[in-house]
């Protein structure tokens, strides 16, 4: 079922130049615009604070949670879904393993951060960028599903683990506020 939905995914993957150029640029882009979206949260006008702990938090959980991914690719050695002859890659071929994906995992870190901060406006616009990275890495050929599955999972991990270590008005977080 992964399998044929990634390949459902991808089938429109070579049709349209024009949307193989916008997913390969979402692809290639998304992450490091999610970040520069993220460090402008710094200049906030409004609840400035609590906006900034936010931005912190997703800065920690994107960088957590991509260790945790580093960790599970020693264990984990998924072959690309282009190299098993599931998809048509439109990128360049990657050297490292599929499972999981760390577009997704970076993503969704971000927008679990902010989600757990309680700021539903940032948190939406941010999911959208998220999904539309994930949904890219799928139609380019570079991952399965559930290779964007578990990366969101690692992500969300990520996330609560830092919003369970890194709380607001702690000492921590004031120390980072004065330090930043």
């Amino acid at each position: 079922m992964d399998a044929a939905l990634t390949h459902w995914i991808n089938a429109a993957a070579g049709i349209s130049p024009f949307l193989d150029k916008a997913m390969v640029g979402v692809s290639q882009i998304g992450v490091p615009l999610m970040v520069l979206a993220v460090v402008l949260q710094w200049w906030a006008k409004a609840d400035r604070h609590h906006v900034r702990h936010a931005a912190v938090s997703a800065g920690l959980a994107f960088l957590l949670a991509l260790a945790v991914n580093q960790f599970i690719l020693l264990f984990v050695h998924r072959i690309r879904p282009y190299d098993a002859g599931v998809t048509h890659l439109l990128i360049a071929p990657s050297a490292d393993w599929s499972f999981p994906s760390d577009h997704a995992t970076a993503s969704i870190a971000i927008v679990a951060a902010f989600a757990m901060q309680g700021l539903p406006r940032r948190t939406t616009a941010l999911l959208v960028m998220a999904l539309l990275i994930c949904w890219s890495r799928i139609y380019i050929g570079t991952h399965y599903l559930t290779d964007i599955v578990g990366g969101a999972i690692t992500g969300v991990l990520g996330a609560i683990m830092v919003r369970l270590a890194y709380r607001e008005n702690s000492r921590l977080d004031k120390l980072v506020t004065r330090i930043l």
